[in-house]
């Protein structure tokens, strides 16, 4: 019952969708795997002050293996990321973390339910415990677990952007992120900048250099033992010198503000990484009763620029040329409004390089806004499904004439170069048209499609009488495209120089030596030219060209 009820509730995470049909052996070995996997990476950032996987990747992982344990909850439990990261000093007050909030709905939500609510950049770097007593910078604290660190108050007394004194007399306790200066950062284009493992590296060294030190801002984003009133925190905070605090913290009348100001932060410059925006009640409970997760601030991420996904499947696409690429048919996941479902790897080489397999999880990222692009590898699966790839050797420029077993991919290929704007330009006929007719059987070459008629065609399935009658339209239109559009549409590897005429006879008879003498043909060139003018499969398609009247052949 324990194991139907965690499935049910998966249904609600597209992550649990693609995951959840494994056995508990299976489970159990991928999830110790992902477990070794995050440790290492807490290892480096905690520990070492090294970040080796971008935030967002990393935020996916961990939101990944929650869900596999939802889906499988007789597994071992998740050890705590922070486990170990405590430190010898205890925080005053502790250090919280924050809800993250899915969507524009469960904002709403959260705001629907409170009031006096006021919004700020969650700013991208390490958080940090201030403690000031008499006006004197006393201790600095790391986070730590939250609720002890270490002592970093060697370190940040260096840093020009932390006072060491404030007009204030009594104790004074601040809470905020330390983060690297960026100059017009804008977060949308840029990503984090790897700004937050620059501040946890510099704070990790043994010694802390003036100009690194210089390149460490603050941004308090609490006071816990400050006024109860936001307004009057932020003015008292802005009159000790902290001016961002008040500058970046605006107050909230509703969601369609949130999301104007998170659109905002993401799309326009600011001094400093960002990873989304943090909604806060001005009005919380007493420090003392912090808790490790408040129900009065919650974060709101920024859309992902990276998305962490499973790999489905490994399939590999001939091209006309006999070019294979693998393609990834991946678990949906969502970039800038786009549903990625398929990811081209661009080589076979590349493929065998990175070595990528069904149930490796990969992250995702969009080229220029709009391309999708392996990022990297994530982890690998523990059990490595055998992928089967085509052999390179059997494709190249000139096979796959005809549509033997193995060569359909590649000969569907040439048929829609053929058809398509660079070949013939054939209206209304494309790669489903060419599909039909091979599905049919009446394919058995490149050029039989010259010898149908509209009674034929429409005997195809979904092809009926009208679309039949276009077809044999666009197919006559065919003889009467000029000798040089043909060359092109049958693969001529480069553009006919302009001295030239189109006539095969006469291109057929030239050496390689003669194509290598024309303005902009080189020697690798000119022998693909007398390649194909001599291919034999290519002079049994110049003699159906001729008997057809098609000029030039």
């Amino acid at each position: 019952m324990q194991r139907l009820i965690a499935l049910l509730l998966c249904l609600f995470s597209p992550l649990c969708l693609a995951v959840c049909p494994w056995n508990d052996a299976r489970a159990q070995q991928e999830i110790t795997s992902l477990q070794r996997q995050l440790q290492h990476w807490d290892e480096a950032y905690h520990r070492r002050g090294l970040s080796l996987v971008d935030d967002e990747i990393y935020d996916q992982s961990r939101a990944r293996l929650h869900d596999w344990q939802r889906c499988f909850p007789s597994t071992l439990a998740t050890p705590n990321p922070l486990a170990g990261t405590d430190g010898p000093v205890r925080h005053p007050v502790m250090q919280t973390g924050l809800a993250k909030l899915a969507d524009e709905q469960a904002v709403a939500d959260w705001i629907a339910r409170r009031e006096d609510i006021w919004i700020q950049p969650k700013v991208d770097g390490v958080a940090i415990t201030l403690v000031y007593r008499g006006g004197l910078l006393q201790q600095a604290i790391s986070r730590g677990d939250g609720h002890s660190g270490q002592d970093w108050t060697a370190h940040v007394r260096q840093l020009p952007a932390v006072p060491s004194r404030l007009a204030a007399p009594g104790e004074v306790i601040l809470q905020g992120e330390l983060y690297w200066r960026l100059e017009q950062h804008v977060q949308a284009a840029r990503g984090s900048a790897g700004a937050r493992g620059r501040v946890a590296g510099a704070m990790a060294s043994n010694r802390l250099d003036t100009d690194t030190a210089a390149q460490i801002g603050l941004f308090v984003w609490d006071w816990p033992n400050g006024p109860e009133q936001m307004t009057l925190r932020l003015q008292r905070l802005a009159a000790m010198g902290f001016s961002d605090s008040q500058r970046f913290s605006l107050p909230l009348q509703g969601p369609a503000q949130a999301q104007h100001w998170r659109e905002q932060w993401y799309r326009q410059p600011l001094p400093f990484a960002t990873d989304g925006v943090v909604l806060r009640q001005g009005t919380r409970p007493p420090a003392e009763r912090w808790q490790a997760e408040p129900h009065w601030a919650a974060a709101w991420k920024h859309p992902l620029r990276k998305g962490v996904t499973e790999v489905r499947a490994v399939e590999f696409r001939i091209g006309r040329t006999g070019r294979i690429t693998p393609m990834l048919q991946l678990a949906p996941v969502h970039l800038d409004d786009r549903r990625i479902r398929t990811l081209s790897l661009g080589s076979l080489e590349r493929w065998r390089e990175l070595d990528v397999r069904p149930r490796d999880q990969v992250a995702i990222a969009l080229a220029g806004h709009s391309i999708p692009q392996l990022d990297s590898m994530v982890w690998r699966s523990t059990e490595r499904a055998e992928v089967a790839a085509p052999d390179p050797s059997q494709y190249h420029a000139h096979s796959c004439w005809q549509p033997a077993p193995g060569c359909e991919q590649q000969f569907i290929a040439r048929m829609v170069w053929l058809s398509g704007k660079q070949g013939l330009g054939l209206p209304g006929v494309g790669q489903g048209s060419w599909q039909a007719l091979l599905d049919a059987g009446l394919l058995p070459d490149l050029l039989a499609w010259l010898e149908l008629d509209a009674a034929t065609l429409q005997q195809v399935p979904g092809i009926g009488k009208a679309r039949a009658s276009k077809l044999v339209a666009s197919f006559a239109l065919a003889r009467q495209k000029p000798a040089g559009r043909w060359l092109k549409a049958l693969g001529m590897p480069v553009n006919l120089p302009l001295t030239l005429q189109p006539d095969w006879d006469v291109l057929a008879a030239r050496s390689v030596a003669q194509w290598q003498a024309e303005p902009g043909v080189g020697k690798a060139r000119a022998e693909q030219l007398h390649t194909f003018f001599h291919a034999p499969e290519l002079q049994l398609l110049r003699h159906r060209l001729h008997a057809v009247g098609v000029s030039g052949f």
